[in-house]
């Protein structure tokens, strides 16, 4: 017999491409879960408060918040919540020091994209980037949560199965209520849009090979052949197993084109992205590289191209076994 559950979805609408922010209360037993935390601003915290308003609900009554990851609009009410409501917060171990906004961390992480986009070419751009990456540090300070953190293992929950879904950020998780089929998926499928495998470094500032792992994470999740997904923006997903094919049908063709320009002579990822992506390289320049960058290291390790640093500058061809076809 399974036991009493439901979630109240909290689903505010946004003006950008995400569509939504979306994030869960999820009644179990005794228990008032919030999975995930939006956006600080008002139109979260009033949307928060609507719908456990009209379920007969007060922020006293949530036991719990946990995260799927660390970025901004996952995490945005929890000092406020938990300032009003002192209650446990769990996260990824890989997120803490992201959430703390650990001073060490962040700065080794700006040194890695600095390096990072000097070694894929991208020139002024990428000093650019940099510069306003620096001045972000100071600026979303305010970010860092204030509370306890309580990393997430296996047996933290009894009532999900916890998933490690690494990709669109390295501290990912989804959870998983097999009685049901349901998965609470972050960003990891989204309805209307690809979710960006975004570039990141490991706790040592090595790259991560983050398209691979996100292609690994969503053939996880199909395995599971979940019935309805509860994703980070847009939709509730209903006919998961579906979508989660044609997100993977759509990382062959995109690292397909990008292999296309490379046999036609274009081989640092800078090139390959302004060619490909025209104005939106220059409007969305960091989500653009990672999206290049990371389709590179899939094609490498499918054996299609190859990589030789020339100037400390990376430049990509097609292995000879390939192009002989």
């Amino acid at each position: 017999m399974k036991e009493d559950c439901e979630v109240f979805p909290i689903i505010v609408p946004v003006e950008y491409g995400l569509k939504t922010i979306n994030f869960f209360l999820v009644r179990k037993e005794k228990r008032l879960l919030l999975i995930d935390a939006g956006i600080d601003d008002e139109l979260c915290w009033g949307a928060l408060n609507k719908t456990l308003n009209e379920n007969g609900f007060s922020i006293r009554d949530i036991t719990e918040i946990i995260l799927t990851h660390h970025h901004f609009d996952h995490i945005g009410l929890v000092n406020r919540i938990v300032q009003e409501h002192p209650i446990p917060v769990y996260a990824s171990p890989l997120s803490i020091k992201r959430l703390k906004r650990d001073s060490v961390f962040m700065k080794n992480r700006l040194a890695f994209y600095e390096r990072f986009y000097q070694e894929m070419g991208c020139g002024e751009l990428g000093k650019k980037q940099i510069q306003y990456l620096n001045k972000a540090l100071e600026k979303n300070k305010h970010q860092a949560l204030q509370c306890e953190i309580s990393p997430i293992t296996a047996s933290t929950f009894q009532h999900f199965s916890v998933l490690e879904i690494p990709g669109h950020a390295p501290d990912h998780l989804a959870f998983w209520d097999k009685e049901r089929n349901w998965l609470f998926s972050g960003d990891l499928l989204l309805e209307h849009i690809s979710s960006n495998a975004l570039i990141e470094p490991d706790e040592n500032g090595n790259r991560l090979q983050t398209l691979i792992q996100q292609r690994d994470s969503l053939l996880k999740c199909l395995k599971l052949q979940p019935e309805i997904v509860f994703s980070g923006h847009g939709q509730v997903i209903s006919e998961p197993n579906r979508l989660i094919q044609l997100r993977l049908e759509r990382i062959e063709d995109k690292a397909e084109r990008f292999y296309q320009l490379i046999l036609t002579g274009f081989s640092t990822a800078s090139e390959i992205a302004e060619t490909y992506y025209k104005k939106t390289y220059l409007a969305q320049f960091s989500l653009v590289m990672s999206e290049v960058v990371s389709h590179l290291d899939y094609l490498e390790l499918q054996g299609k191209i190859k990589k030789k640093q020339v100037k400390g500058i990376w430049h990509y061809s097609a292995m000879a076994t390939h192009t002989a076809h």
